[in-house]
């Protein structure tokens, strides 16, 4: 062979060596952009996921319904009885109206914010706030009564001294006979459409009857907080 076509030979080997690591290089620059573009995609889908779960918590409170009314008292917890409550899916004024100011504001458990008005007389309003918008008010009745709130499974009780507890978790359906929490006991019936009602039972008897005329109720029992819903659902928490 003459030492052209061994030089000929040679170059041809050089140049397919060189465009098989040129080959390999654009895989390996394929396969990390591939795995960049996977990652980015990732971080997307939990960027969407967790936009949407902060949504949620407003989207859930698209159920609740505005109505008033009071519960029946039968004896006392303490120095509260039953309970009545104002709940509505506005932020319209009740009673007097608003005060200037919320006496002081609270996140619940969804995330969601309570302000806390001052009615005077043992009257309070508390409303919550989700996504920037009022979704529900609810109000003491001034007469030795709490107020309270199923909000789509998350329980709110607004106290005469304007506290609010809330809570999620806990819930039995009536009618039907169900042990709560602080060893009391609830008898719920169903009394009409809308309507049930719930003997509070503790040792030594019925301690307080709490009913709902199409609207929830809701009681502080010596430091356990307790909802009835318009839809039989009884939940407490300590």
């Amino acid at each position: 062979m003459s030492s052209s076509t061994t030089g000929r030979a040679a170059r041809r080997r050089t140049l397919r060596i060189a465009a098989a690591a040129l080959t390999a290089a654009a895989g390996l620059t394929l396969t990390a952009c591939s795995g960049s573009d996977a990652a980015d995609a990732k971080s997307a889908g939990h960027t969407s996921t967790s936009s949407a779960a902060a949504k949620s918590t407003a989207s859930g409170w698209s159920g609740i319904q505005s109505s008033d009314g009071k519960a029946s008292p039968d004896a006392k917890i303490g120095t509260k009885s039953a309970a009545a409550g104002k709940q509505s899916g506005g932020a319209q004024a009740t009673g007097g109206g608003k005060t200037a100011s919320p006496v002081r504001t609270q996140t619940l458990v969804d995330g969601s914010t309570a302000k806390i008005y001052d009615l005077g007389s043992q009257r309070y309003r508390a409303e919550i706030v989700s996504d920037g918008s009022v979704v529900a008010t609810m109000e003491t009745t001034g007469q030795d009564a709490d107020a309270g709130l199923d909000a789509n499974g998350m329980y709110v009780v607004l106290t005469m001294g304007g506290e609010v507890h809330s809570w999620m978790g806990g819930e039995h359906q009536g009618p039907g006979t169900f042990k709560l929490a602080g060893d009391w006991k609830a008898k719920v019936t169903k009394v009409g459409e809308l309507r049930y009602r719930a003997q509070i039972i503790g040792f030594e008897g019925v301690a307080a009857t709490l009913e709902t005329k199409g609207h929830d109720v809701g009681v502080d029992a010596n430091g356990v907080y307790i909802v009835l819903s318009a839809g039989g659902v009884i939940s407490a928490h300590k």
